[in-house]
């Protein structure tokens, strides 16, 4: 009998030990993404980025800060402080702002013309997430979770844009092991890298920390003020 209860337990923690290593299904995943961003009204993070041209075979380094917050149309307002190099992207919701100190030049674009010329994945997919399994096809990378266990997705758009041929997530495994214990996302914003990768194979990845979400940034943060002698491109 005792030989017998050894070799239950023994098969029982076999199976425990199996279960755990197989982690979340790819629905409890993308469930995370989706819910949590369903909660998510703003977000204040710092990135850094790191940018590959594969033509010129050339790696540019950058980084900086993120704000977001979620507005009352079908687009976000969004702006992204570059320490390095140094520039600012600023969109309220309907204009776009470039802003090159270094080049004295400022160019001011309508964003839902530039959200259609890439299709409105790539610019704006930071703030779609919430619908991440209606505007692409979702898998598991070829490696599931990194070396800390956190899980990696490769997602490929359903409408077809030059400046976005697949997107590649890493999620917090932290995040997804709280969905599937307690059925609910722990954090509006579980995404730890975003990659996105254009049509030429050209690749852009933004990693983020120092997180925070729903703070109420104002949404005067996202309003640019031209400066004095710069050249306005407008587009």
């Amino acid at each position: 009998m005792k030989i017998a209860r050894t070799a239950v337990l023994s098969l029982a923690l076999i199976a425990l030990n199996a279960g755990l290593s197989l982690g979340a299904d790819l629905s409890q995943v993308v469930r995370t993404i989706e819910q949590g961003y369903g909660s998510l009204n703003d977000l204040q993070a710092d990135f850094s980025q790191r940018s590959s041209i594969r033509a010129l075979k050339r790696e540019e380094k950058g980084g900086g800060e993120l704000l977001l917050k979620k507005g009352g149309g079908k687009e976000s307002m969004f702006r992204f402080n570059y320490t390095k190099p140094k520039q600012q992207i600023v969109s309220n919701g309907k204009t776009v702002w470039y802003y090159i100190p270094d080049q004295k030049q400022v160019m001011v674009m309508d964003l839902a013309q530039l959200l259609e010329a890439s299709n409105g994945i790539a610019m704006n997919y930071l703030s779609g997430l919430g619908q991440v399994s209606k505007d692409f096809s979702i898998a598991f990378a070829a490696e599931q979770k990194d070396k800390n266990g956190n899980y990696q997705l490769e997602l490929t758009p359903h409408k077809k844009s030059p400046a976005m041929a697949k997107l590649l997530l890493t999620i917090s495994g932290e995040a997804v092991e709280s969905m599937v214990a307690k059925g609910k996302s722990s954090t509006p914003f579980p995404v730890l890298s975003s990659t996105v990768v254009d049509q030429t194979g050209n690749t852009t990845r933004m990693d983020f920390s120092g997180v925070k979400t729903n703070r109420g940034i104002s949404s005067g943060k996202f309003s640019f003020k031209i400066p004095s002698g710069v050249q306005v491109i407008k587009r």
